[in-house]
């Protein structure tokens, strides 16, 4: 479902590797030019220009080296060298959610205002009830934008999901250990922690999801970002890596991007594999990622 993520940059480096291949035997400027047509086809996708250049030098290195010059079909070479990386960079295979612990096991949900925080909390807390068969109960942490909370609530009804009674004027902190609490005396498999995210990075923003992050010891910690994020992917994915032991992305809105360069850029930075990628507005709209 999700192959659409790349489609213009599959589109691009189609027409680029059909040019090498009726070349026959392919000298070192042969390849340095395909280079710089592949290294304008991740910028056109919004790969981050750090993320492209290593990846054009890792590249290059191999393109001119023996396994290339010495091949009978040096294009197909190149071609496999370029595959070969990009599945490097994403990952080959998809990675299963970690609930490996006592019940019950506490999902962080982390990521910038906007990006889609909420609703995929709400889409991750029905895969998990529907495909894993584990009750799942949802909490708003967010006390900074109005009605957060109550939109959760609502999006956990539309689900038929639990989410942890509202109470105002508490911390985030608090509101986590009541949830955590909660879950574990009702009996719930997972929490699903829903934070607050800004319009930007701040130090408010990360010292309180990091607050969170240190009294839940969640198994896993996503990075909720929209995959038009384009250039700033890596900034983003960079911040809160810095001060969270991130153990996942969810990439959301992947059906309005056809470029991918958010998936490129946020892996390669992170090192973090894409765990799942929105793929539509509704609740079930959420797939695992397959690399």
């Amino acid at each position: 479902m999700e192959s659409f993520v790349f489609d213009s940059l599959s589109g691009r480096l189609t027409d680029v590797f059909e040019r090498l291949t009726r070349r026959g035997a392919l000298s070192e400027s042969d390849v340095n030019l395909a280079m710089r047509e592949v290294r304008i086809a991740l910028l056109e996708a919004d790969v981050a220009l750090p993320v492209a250049k290593q990846f054009i030098d890792r590249v290059k290195d191999r393109a001119v080296g023996s396994e290339v010059v010495k091949s009978v079909t040096p294009g197909q070479q190149v071609i496999k060298i370029v595959n070969d990386e990009i599945v490097e960079i994403l990952g080959k295979d998809p990675v299963d959610l970690n609930l490996s612990t006592t019940p019950p096991a506490v999902i962080l949900i982390a990521g910038l205002q906007g990006s889609g925080k909420t609703t995929t909390s709400a889409k991750l807390g029905l895969y998990i009830e529907r495909q894993l068969k584990k009750r799942v109960m949802l909490a708003s942490l967010d006390t900074q934008r109005p009605a957060a909370m109550e939109q959760l609530a609502i999006l956990g009804q539309e689900a038929q999901l639990h989410t942890l009674p509202i109470i105002k004027n508490l911390s985030p902190v608090v509101i986590a250990k009541n949830a955590i609490n909660t879950g574990t005396k009702e009996g719930f498999d997972v929490v699903i922690l829903d934070t607050a995210g800004r319009m930007h990075i701040d130090d408010e923003l990360m010292a309180e999801v990091e607050a969170v992050n240190k009294i839940s010891k969640p198994t896993e910690t996503f990075l909720v970002a929209d995959s038009l994020t384009g250039q700033d992917a890596v900034n983003v994915a960079q911040s809160f890596m810095d001060r969270l032991k991130l153990s996942g992305i969810i990439l959301t809105r992947v059906d309005g991007d056809a470029r991918g360069g958010a998936a490129l850029s946020m892996r390669s930075v992170t090192g973090c594999p894409i765990k799942f990628v929105g793929v539509s507005e509704k609740l079930d709209g959420l797939e695992t990622f397959h690399p």
